[in-house]
């Protein structure tokens, strides 16, 4: 009976032993994963405060250059006007130079100026109706200025013969003193813009009067450039077919007003005021 309890109490011990040393080897390991979990975080708590550090430098920066852009913004602004509801951006250079062509105009012309597009319309006009007057273009055809823009409407007789667009020799003198209006205001475009009658045309060279109206427009805007030497990236041809009447297709008289070719002067402001400013510095 001795003898099994001593057995019983050695066994005891030995599983007792074992059992501990299980256990020691458990919390050695987890305490090691417990070191290298600190480490890592430690690690990511370094990374973490330098990458919070270069982020606030970068922060930094964006908001010097926004203080700049900012300052420079205003400064521009206080240079610039935006005329009316577009896009058209006024300096004060150019308006110095504006009022010095306005100077030139009577009393009673500026009282109509109310806005500041009011007052590039009067200057335009005012170089537009002085080149003009200079260059008489002829009595066989009509020119409208309203505002910005000089409409010269010349009749289909004098440009060209039913249904061709051969541009006839007795326009020639009317398109070389055009060329002479744009010459001598370099801030103008112009374009050609062919009108027709209803009457349908279908010929070997004219497929409609669409193609008709386009032709003839293109056929001047060569002549401008090839003949007379208009800058071509100035030369905007343009056909409306019989769809933009002067009055009724019912008579052949009411027929022969609606064939023709309207000559659209146009300024191109940031030209215009170029020009103004280089008028000036001649000047003095």
């Amino acid at each position: 009976m001795k003898i099994i309890t001593k057995k019983f109490i050695a066994i005891a011990v030995f599983t007792l032993v074992l059992s501990s040393c299980v256990s020691n080897k458990k919390y050695t390991a987890l305490e090691q994963d417990l070191t290298n979990t600190k480490g890592e975080l430690q690690k990511t708590t370094v990374e973490k405060e330098n990458l919070e550090a270069k982020f606030a430098k970068i922060e930094k920066r964006v908001d010097i250059y926004n203080t700049k852009i900012n300052s420079l913004q205003e400064e521009n602004n206080a240079q610039m006007e935006f005329v009316g509801d577009d896009l058209t951006v006024l300096s004060k250079d150019m308006r110095d130079n504006m009022n010095v062509t306005l100077s030139k105009l009577s009393p009673e012309e500026l009282a109509g100026a109310k806005t500041l597009k009011d007052s590039i319309n009067l200057a335009i006009a005012y170089k537009l109706n002085k080149s003009i007057s200079e260059n008489e273009l002829g009595q066989d055809i009509s020119v409208n200025i309203d505002k910005t823009v000089v409409m010269i409407s010349v009749a289909d007789s004098l440009l060209f013969k039913s249904g061709s667009f051969r541009v006839n020799t007795k326009a020639y003198p009317l398109l070389q003193k055009l060329a002479e209006v744009l010459h001598s205001e370099q801030s103008m475009d112009v374009m050609i813009e062919g009108h027709t009658d209803s009457k349908t045309i279908n010929t070997a060279g004219v497929k409609d009067n669409w193609d008709l109206s386009v032709k003839r427009s293109t056929a001047i805007v060569r002549l401008l450039q090839n003949k007379y030497d208009v800058d071509p990236s100035r030369l905007i041809p343009s056909g409306r077919s019989s769809y933009v009447p002067l009055t009724n297709n019912e008579t052949r008289e009411n027929r022969a007003r609606n064939r023709r070719t309207n000559i659209i002067i146009m300024p191109n402001l940031n030209k215009f005021f170029a020009l103004l400013a280089e008028e000036e510095v001649v000047k003095l």
